[in-house]
């Protein structure tokens, strides 16, 4: 059989090139050493006999393993190990700075971005206020604009092995497009090949929620069995289910800011219907109430707002609280009981240990929480709610990027993803990527031409 051989510079020689001393084949065993890889990542063993027990490899596969882990230079010697009676076993560790990982999140009103080593370790962070309406490709610039700036710090563009992007919205599994609720822009723009063609990487992509429910888990004070909650503009829930987190079949689960509350509104929310949780308790609807009770007088901490900047927020709403105003009181202790009584048949449905609210409305105070926390133990079964925890998220707006740096991490090293990038030496020689950026290019090209070849906008009328 015909394998290929991965030089020290983590090039592929076909065999027939190289026909003296052993050859270090990869292609025969990628399941073992994706698996030997993940032991010293994890730090679930970090010496050669402890990685034979734990594997259940041979001590030859195992040997063999991590020459050629070496030599892609994705573990290093770093001291030795416990000795058990002989001479200490030489200790190994992953080479977390081998590459590194770009992650960003959109919002409707602002981005972020990050860079992380290949832990999924975030070691810078950005953030700022962006027009949504702009479209995608002008998000997709100023995104790019900050990675190469980030970038400058961090070894150079040819370092990026991954891009985690977290987008409003569900995504589903495998897709390389935004959710339809985003407009036809952003569905019809197939980000994976954007993001080859800026980056030269492979693009891991997932709704906002889901990211943010995969740093509280990683990074936070996640537990096995936990819903994330996110309250903003849009609603939304991330399911964690014996450490895993489930995404469902279309990608949309944990969809709660359209369940039906017990209250009417004559808004109709963006999914079509009215009721929805989202539509009532959503950023923008707390802003509405907000102002129509300045408007009517109800408020004199938001009627002041008002008067200085011309419009309520959420935020004005939930600092009018904090600070003891009686109808932001009202308002924030109304929004949580809808959603703790949205809350609870879904704890009685996973019995989980733990429930994080996040969110930027959650975080100028202790009324909504408490509300939430009250409505979900008066609602849920007593056995669901005896030891569950209800807890503000404690990395706030750090938690979309946190995540997003662990799922583009595990999804690099997962071993599937290896099988695929392996033989090339690293994942940025992926032939899918060029392809990727190829298309990207082409359809630049396209737009670029078309502009060109347009006819010239009619004067205006009366020249």
């Amino acid at each position: 059989m015909k394998t290929d051989v991965i030089l020290d510079d983590g090039a592929v020689e076909p065999t027939s090139r190289r026909s003296v001393g052993r050859p270090r084949t990869l292609d025969a065993a990628p399941a073992s050493l994706a698996q030997v890889l993940a032991l010293i990542r994890d730090d679930t063993a970090n010496t050669r006999p402890d990685l034979e027990a734990a594997s259940g490899l041979s001590r030859a596969v195992v040997v063999d393993r991590l020459a050629a882990l070496t030599t892609l230079g994705l573990i290093e010697e770093a001291g030795t190990g416990r000795s058990t009676g002989g001479r200490a076993p030489k200790r190994l560790s992953f080479r977390a700075d081998a590459g590194a990982l770009l992650v960003a999140t959109i919002d409707r009103s602002s981005i972020a971005v990050g860079v992380a080593d290949l832990r999924g370790q975030v070691l810078a962070e950005h953030h700022e206020a962006a027009d949504f309406s702009a479209g995608p490709l002008a998000i997709l610039d100023r995104l790019t604009t900050l990675f190469l700036w980030l970038m400058e710090e961090q070894g150079g563009k040819e370092r990026i092995w991954g891009v985690g992007l977290a987008l409003p919205g569900p995504v589903e599994p495998g897709a390389a497009t935004a959710s339809a609720d985003l407009g036809d822009e952003w569905t019809s723009l197939d980000l994976a090949s954007e993001l080859a063609y800026r980056t030269g990487a492979l693009a891991f992509i997932r709704s906002g929620t889901e990211m943010m429910t995969v740093g509280e888990l990683k990074a936070g004070d996640g537990a096995s069995d936990m819903l994330y909650v996110k309250l903003g503009r849009s609603i939304g829930a991330g399911i964690v289910i014996g450490g895993h987190l489930h995404r469902g079949v279309q990608g949309a689960a944990g969809l709660i800011g359209h369940v039906q509350t017990s209250e009417t509104s004559a808004a109709i929310c963006r999914c079509g219907k009215r009721g929805c949780l989202e539509s009532i308790v959503g950023s923008d609807a707390v802003a509405r109430d907000g102002r129509a009770g300045a408007e009517r007088g109800e408020s004199r901490y938001l009627a002041e707002a008002l008067a200085r900047s011309g419009d309520v927020t959420a935020a004005d709403v939930a600092n009018g609280a904090h600070l003891g105003d009686a109808f932001c009181a009202d308002l924030a202790a109304r929004c949580g009981r809808l959603v703790g009584e949205s809350l609870a048949p879904f704890a009685n449905l996973l019995n989980p240990s733990l429930i994080v609210i996040g969110g930027g409305m959650v975080q100028a105070g202790d009324i909504l929480l408490a509300a939430v926390r009250e409505a979900v133990y008066r609602d849920a079964h007593p056995m669901v709610t005896r030891d569950l925890r209800i807890m503000r998220s404690r990395i706030g707006g750090s938690a979309g990027l946190l995540g997003a740096a662990q799922v583009a991490a595990d999804e690099l090293f997962r071993p599937e993803t290896l099988q695929r990038w392996i033989p090339y030496g690293s994942p940025r020689r992926l032939p899918e990527i060029t392809e990727r950026a190829a298309a990207a290019r082409a359809r630049h090209r396209l737009k670029i031409a078309e502009r060109l070849t347009a006819p010239p906008p009619a004067p205006p009328a009366g020249m």
